[in-house]
C-alpha cells in the first residue's frame, strides 16, 4: 500500500506531531516493507502559501523544507502529469472545492495511493467511496 502525505500530514509528521495510530501504522509498515511514501508537487506550492501568509513558520525556507522532506527514506515526489491536474476538474461525487485538495485527490485515485489526511472534505471524499485515505 504506497502512500500519498496531504500538505498538513507532511507538516505534522516533519514537526514530530502526534498522528493517529492508524497513521502512524500505515507510515511504519510503508518503512518496513519499502514501500513508497508520496508527496505531490502541489504540497510545495502550498508550504509556499502557508509560509508566506505567516500561517506556517518553518526552520528553513520553503523550497529547502520540501528538498529534505524528500530526501527522507521512502518519500519520493508523486508525478503530476496533465492527465492528473484534468481528471481534478473531474471527479466523480461531491469533491472538496480546493483545488490542491482536488489535485491531491485525483492522483491518489490516478495512482492508487491511500492519502494521509487531517481534511474532513478529503475524509468524508473517502468515506463516500472515491478515494482511500487514513485520518492522520
Amino acid at each position: 500500500m504506497s502512500l500519498l502525505l496531504d500538505t498538513c500530514a507532511a507538516i505534522w509528521i516533519t514537526e514530530d506531531a502526534s498522528l493517529s495510530n492508524s497513521a502512524v501504522e500505515a507510515l511504519k509498515r510503508a518503512g518496513h516493507e519499502g514501500t513508497s511514501i508520496h508527496v505531490s508537487p502541489i504540497t510545495a506550492w502550498e508550504i509556499g502559501l502557508l509560509v508566506s501568509r505567516g500561517r506556517v513558520a518553518l526552520p528553513v525556507g520553503p523550497e529547502a523544507w520540501f528538498n529534505r522532506l524528500l530526501e527522507a527514506p521512502n518519500v519520493r515526489l508523486s508525478q503530476l502529469p496533465p492527465q492528473v491536474l484534468v481528471a481534478s476538474s473531474f471527479l466523480p461525487g461531491e469533491p472538496p472545492r480546493d483545488p490542491a485538495d482536488r489535485i491531491l485527490a485525483a492522483t491518489a485515485r490516478a495512482y492508487d495511493l491511500v492519502l494521509i489526511t487531517r481534511d474532513n472534505l478529503l475524509l468524508a471524499y473517502s468515506h463516500a467511496g472515491h478515494l482511500k485515505a487514513i485520518q492522520c
